[in-house]
């Protein structure tokens, strides 16, 4: 469904991501695996990608957060596989605290991650997915940004941004054919939740009318839609991924 086209997946070393990448290489996409600082972790998905299923892969190390890293990465990008026709904006950090406790620094750095790596990313690909026969953006938000959550202020609110902003997107992109979308997940069994103490994962479930968290493969296969041309009418929405939790 995706041979040949040319799929960015930030924060693809680990959890979603990971799972995301290598959805869309089991489906002839060309993944570029985008990490931070766990290059070991990423060469592990590319070797899968690559011995496993059938697209080719490669490592792109870059701090979303930094504008200038970015470009380099995607000019990288440009130069190993041709434009990027899907990126999907994974990346994410939380910094969890009482607001009451909370820093500016502690707003910052979630904010910088989880909107400025979102901002940069787009802004470095912008034109590669506006020229793309079948170009899409996919922004990975939560649905902790539809719902709030205790303890997440700068991260609920990042969450939430990324409604807004694929909303707008979306209708910029629209003229060339482009989509953007937003898929926003409820809680998902990674290495992120397993910090979340049992009491709490137990207060979770009760509020999931399916009883279990969501695994990555359930968030992965509604990313390879989105990025599939089955997708091509469908721009500027929302997809929950929560098991049937209100928001």
């Amino acid at each position: 469904m995706l041979e040949g086209q040319t799929c960015l997946v930030t924060g693809a070393s680990r959890g979603i991501g990971r799972g995301v990448a290598e959805e869309l290489g089991t489906h002839g996409a060309n993944v570029v695996v985008n990490y931070r600082s766990s290059e070991d972790l990423a060469h592990e998905v590319c070797d899968h990608i690559e011995d496993d299923c059938d697209g080719e892969a490669v490592p792109a190390q870059a701090d979303v957060a930094d504008y200038d890293e970015v470009q380099t990465m995607v000019e990288g990008v440009r130069e190993e596989f041709g434009g990027v026709d899907v990126l999907v904006n994974n990346a994410g950090i939380t910094v969890d605290k009482k607001f009451e406790s909370m820093t500016r620094e502690d707003w910052d750095r979630v904010v910088d991650v989880n909107l400025g790596g979102v901002f940069n990313c787009t802004k470095a690909c912008f034109e590669d997915l506006c020229d793309a026969e079948d170009g899409r953006l996919i922004n990975i938000s939560s649905v902790v940004g539809q719902q709030g959550n205790y303890g997440q202020a700068n991260y609920a609110t990042t969450k939430s941004g990324l409604f807004g902003f694929t909303r707008t997107i979306a209708l910029e992109m629209a003229s060339s054919g482009s989509t953007a979308n937003c898929v926003a997940p409820g809680f998902v069994a990674t290495d992120m939740l397993e910090t979340v103490p049992e009491r709490v994962q137990e207060k979770i479930l009760d509020r999931i009318p399916l009883n279990r968290f969501a695994t990555v493969d359930d968030v992965a296969g509604i990313v390879r839609f989105v990025a599939s041309e089955d997708a091509g009418y469908m721009t500027g929405q929302i997809l929950a991924v929560n098991g049937g939790m209100e928001w």
